[in-house]
């Protein structure tokens, strides 16, 4: 796929990516993972404790959960797409983020299992993302995988494309190589248990250990998605230091497509809010076929079933007599 001079003549430096390593990005990704682990954690205990459902919060979760994993399953199709020319710096923080993803929506399967056991159309399409969620992270795993192996981290490869890891001969590791060869081995094999488990548990009968399923499934996933974060944190631009030379600075500006990111996790909140006044405030329009949209007295002009405003609102439609 590449001539000799891609993969052998390696830049001085090479070029920031604020659509992947941003800080908006980055912690939007973070603050949705662990926001959604938290409102996981909630539901769980609430509904162990007091045998009720917490439906703000389960609506509020799957929303966050959604995000999460349409965004993780984007990012790393683009990383895959742009590995002839994206280095292994972008390459390793786009798989951290994916890693985040898997936390999400697994602990929302945790969560939200008696909901996705309930329709099949939600059970079968949270098993069809969770499986291409694994599949775009295995294969990036594996391309992780080899740039450990032939040291792309370091001087002078780090500024080489990750698919250079193909036609690149092995050289001297550095000393830290067999822990994280064995680290990455060990996160490819938990993201396969953990789909395997959670297939399972979409399918499975017995209620016998679902809580315990659930509270030590949650306590893993927390320290993933930490041990993630955390990772992240420390080598991106935006928050630590890289171990690649960059350009320029570009990671840690903050710019219209760093606070899209953000602000899209806004919507999720003002969904809740139109939920929990549509399901606990506002009266249903129609009981039944029999009885009109509106209740409407003739001789007052009034609609009964208009909730005026709780501070200067009134039941008298200013439009009624038109």
């Amino acid at each position: 796929m590449f001539n000799d001079s891609i993969c052998t003549n390696a830049p001085a430096s090479t070029a920031t990516d604020a659509g992947i390593a941003g800080a908006g990005v980055l912690l939007s990704f973070i603050i949705t993972a662990f926001v959604s682990l938290l409102l996981s954690a909630i539901i769980i205990l609430h509904e162990a404790r007091r045998k009720s459902e917490a439906k703000i919060l389960r609506k509020l979760l799957l929303s966050f959960s959604d995000q999460q994993v349409l965004t993780g399953i984007g990012i790393q199709s683009i990383a895959l797409a742009k590995m002839g020319t994206m280095v292994p710096y972008h390459f390793f923080l786009v798989w951290m983020l994916s890693l985040l993803s898997t936390a999400t929506h697994v602990g929302t399967l945790l969560a939200l299992v008696a909901d996705f056991k309930r329709d099949w159309v939600l059970r079968w399409l949270r098993q069809f993302f969770m499986f291409v969620n694994l599949c775009l992270s295995l294969v990036s795993g594996v391309f992780v995988l080899l740039s450990v192996r032939k040291n792309m981290a370091e001087f002078p490869r780090w500024t080489l494309p990750i698919a250079c890891v193909w036609p690149l001969s092995t050289t001297t590791a550095p000393s830290n190589a067999p822990i994280s060869i064995a680290g990455t081995i060990a996160v490819m094999t938990g993201q396969v248990i953990f789909f395997v488990v959670g297939v399972w548990y979409l399918h499975v009968k017995e209620r016998k250990w679902v809580k315990v399923i659930q509270m030590l499934g949650l306590v893993v996933l927390v320290g993933i998605g930490a041990g993630a974060a955390v990772r992240v944190i420390l080598l991106s631009q935006a928050f630590g230091h890289p171990n690649v030379p960059l350009k320029d600075s570009g990671e840690r500006d903050w710019s219209f497509g760093q606070l899209l990111p953000l602000l899209l996790l806004l919507l999720p909140l003002v969904s809740s809010v139109e939920i929990l006044r549509g399901e606990m405030k506002i009266p249903s329009p129609m009981v039944d076929d029999c009885i009109p949209l509106v209740d409407q007295n003739d001789k007052q002009g009034v609609r009964t079933s208009f909730q005026p405003n709780p501070f200067w609102g009134s039941q008298v439609s200013r439009f009624s007599k038109y």
